[in-house]
């Protein structure tokens, strides 16, 4: 039966109306309002930032909710960094939010560490209105422009109807395929705006975006067949792992081929350090034993780590031994950056070593065991010379490394993170506290950011709130973000602070000890504050540890006092030095074991 006009128009406006209808029931808000319920929506918990004039609408909006929790900084660098150790801590994205102009370039450097270690944040920057950006308005910076080389992506929003759809590409670009930050710039005028919001994007689909996650098959194989040949094998890994949760894939791994394994500064704790399989790390301050393997194997699997400076020194020195290299990592520019491999392998490190292990399971082959006895055999020569081993000196003076072999002692077997500075007490915690599990070792490994260690902690303390948190600093770098002590009282995270205080600053020393004929040009700290005065005006706890018999008693006292933020000024030996050592420009093999070397 045919329709009549009426009833064809009837349907047809019918049809247009249902087109036109919303996909869920419309609410007008203003942009602050609904970067809001993008975040909601990302269940983001803890946000960490400082307002001002930009950003005001945004904060008004923070004001009428009550599922995010901010926390009020007192510097925006400490505002990135705080999110950056939440993200390392817990793998998922930071989120920082700061204010247009200053606001932006205080967390410059904040935003490049995160950018060097590869770390899934998003940071919210205001900028001032649309109309006035490039008139040299107050609080004006070019914000896209000045993070470009230190982002792994950012957006400037100039209309409000964008705003959601790009805050899913944010948390999705900074989250997927090599992690990174990702800067979102919103004018002061989209913040304040009203748009229809339909709800959040459920999916995301970026063109020219789609990360590898899966390896290739063929070349895995051929990884397999190398590694099970192997005579001489090595495996290396790095932050890669941690980043794509891949520590039982790896220790599944490890454990089944019966292979030594070193991991980098920041892949510590992928691999147990208990573990007799474990060399130590490896690279410039790494064990004799890390370094020899690394120089020695003739197959050295790669996985989620750059083959960087600090760790092969030297690539001509790298290059002179013939060994077949096999690397898996998720960035495909990083794959022979710096040496050449044989077997690249493009692909998330879960999912690759799942694969591999598959193979190793279904192939039945092992590997050869007597030439795999004869290799350990060599390594254990490297491992007796007990590089690590350092004097106690004299009963009057506090050696550094014997800190954190107290607190690792007292706390290895507590549910403990520890974050670091950047210097020498860096090192010492990297060698002497023996990491079991992933992510527990928070530091700036590729940019090496001093200021880093209190905000970390910080971050940690919130998302971990039962377990016990340790910076271990120095008085250098611990004064570069002093002021987070009056955030840690106000949102009553409580850290324990362990200054290994040299009164040098003690990494810069070395070196002008080593390569300048001792001439400490400006290394030394002659006007340091009393830090037990100064924690206590912070409203903390403050202790002077000046004896080696002090050491011990102090940690205990310390972690007894679970609600309160401790400082503890550990006075330590000013003459020590980091060893084993790389100088600048040698091989991983030559090495400088102690001071006689010198």
């Amino acid at each position: 039966m045919e329709m009549s006009k009426a009833e064809i128009n009837s349907a047809a406006a019918a049809s247009t109306a249902a087109q036109n209808t919303p996909r869920t029931t419309t609410q007008e808000l203003m942009g602050a309002e609904v970067l809001v319920k993008c975040l909601q929506a990302e269940n983001v918990k803890h946000i960490w930032g400082y307002p001002g004039g930009a950003v005001l609408y945004i904060y008004d909006a923070f004001y009428k909710q009550d599922t995010i929790q901010h926390v009020l900084v007192r510097h925006e660098q400490a505002a990135v960094h705080a999110a950056d150790g939440y993200a390392r801590a817990t793998g998922d994205v930071g989120v920082a939010l700061v204010t247009s102009g200053p606001g932006l370039t205080n967390a410059v450097t904040g935003i490049a560490t995160a950018y060097m270690d590869s770390i899934p944040m998003v940071i919210i920057s205001g900028q001032v209105p649309t109309h006035a950006i490039g008139l040299d308005a107050f609080q004006e910076c070019d914000t896209v422009g000045i993070t470009r080389p230190i982002v792994k992506h950012n957006f400037l929003v100039k209309d409000v109807r964008d705003l959601a759809e790009t805050m899913k590409k944010a948390f999705h670009i900074a989250r997927t395929g090599r992690p990174g930050p990702v800067v979102v710039d919103i004018p002061k005028d989209v913040s304040f705006k009203k748009t229809p919001y339909y709800g959040y994007p459920e999916t995301v689909a970026m063109r020219s975006y789609n990360p590898v996650r899966k390896g290739h098959g063929g070349q895995i194989r051929k990884a397999l067949q190398l590694l099970l040949a192997a005579k001489r094998p090595y495996i290396y890994t790095g932050g890669g792992v941690l980043l794509s949760n891949a520590s039982q894939e790896l220790r599944t791994l490890v454990d089944m081929l019966g292979y030594p394994c070193t991991n980098t500064l920041m892949g510590l704790g992928a691999y147990p350090a208990s573990d007799k399989k474990f060399l130590g790390m490896l690279g410039m301050h790494g064990t004799i034993e890390a370094n020899n393997a690394m120089q020695h194997c003739d197959v050295l699997l790669a996985v989620g780590a750059r083959f960087d400076d600090r760790v092969i020194g030297n690539t001509k020195h790298f290059a002179q031994v013939e060994r077949k290299i096999i690397h898996i990592d998720i960035d495909p520019s990083s794959i022979s950056k710096r040496v050449k491999v044989d077997v690249p392998i493009v692909g998330d490190v879960k999912e690759v070593l799942t694969e591999l292990i598959a193979m190793i399971k279904e192939a039945g082959t092992k590997p050869d065991a007597d030439a795999l006895g004869g290799w350990w055999d060599t390594i254990e020569g490297w491992r007796n010379r007990k590089c690590l081993k350092y004097s106690m000196g004299s009963s009057d003076v506090i050696k550094p490394q014997y800190v954190v072999e107290t607190l690792w002692n007292m706390t290895k077997d507590a549910d403990t993170y520890i974050t670091s500075d950047v210097g020498q007490h860096q090192m010492w915690a990297a060698q002497y506290y023996r990491f079991d599990e992933p992510r527990r070792w928070i530091n700036s490994g590729g940019l090496g950011t001093m200021g880093v260690g209190i905000p970390y902690a910080m971050g940690v303390k919130l998302a971990k709130p039962d377990s016990e948190v340790f910076c271990i600093t120095g008085e250098g770098s611990v004064q570069m973000c002093i002021q987070e002590l009056s955030t840690c009282l106000q949102y009553n995270t409580p850290i324990k602070i362990c200054s290994l205080n040299n009164r040098y600053l003690g990494m810069v020393r070395q070196w002008q000890e080593v390569e300048y004929a001792g001439r400490y040009s400006s290394s030394y700290m002659d006007a340091l504050p009393n830090f037990v005065k100064l924690a206590e005006a912070y409203g903390h706890v403050g202790m002077l540890i000046e004896r080696p018999e002090d050491v011990e008693p102090a940690l205990r006292e310390a972690r007894k006092l679970k609600d309160r933020t401790v400082f503890m000024d550990f006075r330590t030996d000013p003459t020590e030095n980091v060893f084993p050592m790389v100088q600048a420009g040698k091989g991983i093999t030559e090495m400088l074991l102690g001071s006689e070397d010198l």
